[in-house]
């Protein structure tokens, strides 16, 4: 399997390259030393394996209100666990480790109920993703800047909800741009945390561009703290690039390889 040298398996997302064809995305990724394509629909996970790589991070469905509909409104339960309980046994034949999911917007909910109504519904489907070996991955975002009502927004509900759960395989996807927008204190907060991460995806900040010295970020020493935690999932390259995407997403390749 393809990778850079270091400690860290590296990814990329699809979001940003976009303009490329996938195949020819996949082929310049593997080039450069990356083990993964992140953020792929079922339809896409068959053309990653194809060229030697993994699909790191699933959807389990498509939507255009994936982020806000989430698990902590019962309400939306039926409808993530059915796409779950689809995606889950899809994604180990195509040798998906992990499918997103999301917490959902507030909408006027207290962290407390939210915390309680996620552990509920996520109590439901852990017992499938542990039978499947296949990690469910709740995203942290920021509501300050992209993402407005968005309840997990800190590092602390995230863990309150997969510490309840108290599964292997419901872990928390820990976006360094959208966390350090939030809460910064990025790798006191990992050592912290570490046994409820499972994944990570990086963006500089400000304007999540390229992980170069217009941002604030240490990304070296970010990737070393990873490394250092023993972590032995995916870190996800995720931002938009300013200049050639595919030099910009090398050179991240090479400012993360610890």
């Amino acid at each position: 399997m393809p990778g850079v040298p270091g400690r860290l398996k590296q990814s990329a997302c699809r979001w940003p390259y976009r303009q490329i064809p996938l195949p020819d995305f996949c082929r310049a990724a593997a080039a450069m030393g990356l083990a993964a394509i992140d953020l792929l629909g079922s339809d896409e996970w068959g053309v990653v394996r194809e060229h030697g790589l993994v699909c790191s991070m699933g959807y389990p469905a498509i939507r255009g209100d994936f982020i806000a509909t989430g698990f902590n409104d019962r309400a939306n339960h039926p409808l993530l666990l059915g796409e779950l309980e689809r995606a889950i046994p899809e994604a180990v034949r195509h040798g998906v480790p992990n499918v997103i999911a999301m917490f959902g917007n507030r909408r006027g909910r207290s962290d407390a109920e939210a915390i309680d109504t996620c552990v509920a519904g996520l109590n439901r489907i852990k017992a499938l993703a542990e039978q499947h070996g296949v990690t469910i991955c709740l995203e942290l975002l920021n509501s300050k800047v992209d993402h407005a009502d968005y309840q997990g927004d800190r590092t602390a509900f995230g863990v309150a909800v997969v510490r309840a759960v108290a599964s292997p395989r419901v872990k928390l996807l820990y976006d360094i741009y959208h966390m350090q927008i939030m809460e910064g204190d990025v790798i006191r907060t990992i050592r912290d945390n570490k046994e409820w991460i499972a994944h990570f995806h990086t963006g500089g900040v400000p304007g999540r561009h390229e992980l170069d010295d217009t941002q604030e970020l240490n990304w070296r020493g970010i990737a070393a703290a990873i490394a250092d935690a023993g972590f032995t999932g995916y870190l996800a390259h995720e931002f938009t690039p300013t200049h050639d995407p595919l030099v910009s997403l090398r050179e991240a390749v090479a400012v993360c390889t610890a």
